[in-house]
């Protein structure tokens, strides 16, 4: 059986050592501790400095150590935060989602209410317009160029009227049924609409190409110089379309005959206006002399 060791201080030298430097150092702090006291009561400038020292040489070990412990502290607010902010961010990403189809939905009602101004406008302009209809369907794709209304005979639409969308012209009615009408669209090969310049008045005609597209033809001149850009509107001449009603403009520069592109394109129409036949006021006849 092993001795029990013997816990007094006696028996180990570094012991011994050990509570003699503790009664030395507490011997020696409490000196320090009179010699500043005595310095604080009958010098105190001499304190000030020695305090400054000292505060000077412990400020750095102490901020160091403050850094230290709000870093510390701080560990339990940062992943409340994040944990919070990543619950938040997935409240987001839900209510995004939600909202998406009433976005989407009220762009459609915006895209529908402007449309449906520009034809209330064109109305308010317009001399007693016979209906305001819906374009069904167009022929994008085929060799011929026709559209659908859903008005007809019942609505008071009857073959010849032009129809027109908020952008300019599109075309004219060549078939009706009794809820139901069918358009020739500007582009179609049978197409031909009397237009002039805008900038100078310049006459020409306007003859579908059946690709979606239609050629500016000069009349009565030759070498007439037609530029990318240039607009044109209907003249009123042949007593179907009012004067002024925008037609197309010009895609490419040339001479005599140039492409241009419509300026009402069916397949992004909604709604179009049918209006009646334009028939121009005849000249006043002179007065014969007696």
């Amino acid at each position: 059986m092993a001795p029990a060791r013997d816990r007094r201080t006696g028996f180990s030298r570094r012991r011994q050592y050990g509570v003699f430097m503790g009664y030395v150092l507490a011997v020696a702090g409490a000196v320090v501790g009179l010699v500043l006291l005595v310095a604080s009561t009958f010098n105190p400038p001499a304190f000030s400095a020695l305090r400054m020292g000292v505060a000077g040489v412990t400020t750095p070990v102490s901020t160091g150590l403050a850094k230290v412990g709000s870093s510390i502290s701080g560990i339990p607010d940062a992943t409340g935060n994040y944990f919070f902010v990543k619950q938040e961010n997935v409240a987001l990403r839900a209510d995004r989602a939600r909202t998406r189809a009433l976005l989407m939905r009220a762009r459609t009602i915006a895209y529908d209410n402007r449309r449906l101004r520009s034809l209330l406008a064109i109305r308010d302009r317009s001399p007693e317009p016979v209906v305001t209809a819906r374009l069904v369907s167009s022929s994008a794709s085929s060799g011929r160029r026709f559209a659908l209304l859903n008005a007809g005979r019942w609505s008071g639409v009857k073959p010849g009227m032009p129809v027109r969308g908020p952008d300019g012209l599109i075309g004219r009615v060549v078939e009706t049924g009794p809820n139901a009408a069918r358009v020739l669209l500007l582009s179609d090969g049978d197409s031909i609409v009397p237009v002039r310049r805008t900038r100078d008045g310049l006459p020409a005609i306007a003859a579908g190409r059946g690709d979606g597209m239609i050629d500016i033809r000069s009349v009565n001149a030759t070498n007439v110089r037609f530029n990318a850009g240039d607009l044109f509107v209907t003249t009123g001449t042949g007593g179907i379309y009012g004067p002024g009603v925008p037609v197309a403009r010009v895609t490419r520069a040339g001479s005599d005959s140039v492409m241009a592109r419509t300026f009402a394109d069916p397949d992004t129409l909604d709604f179009a206006l049918v209006e009646k036949v334009f028939m121009p006021v005849p000249p006043p006849r002179p007065i014969a002399q007696q």
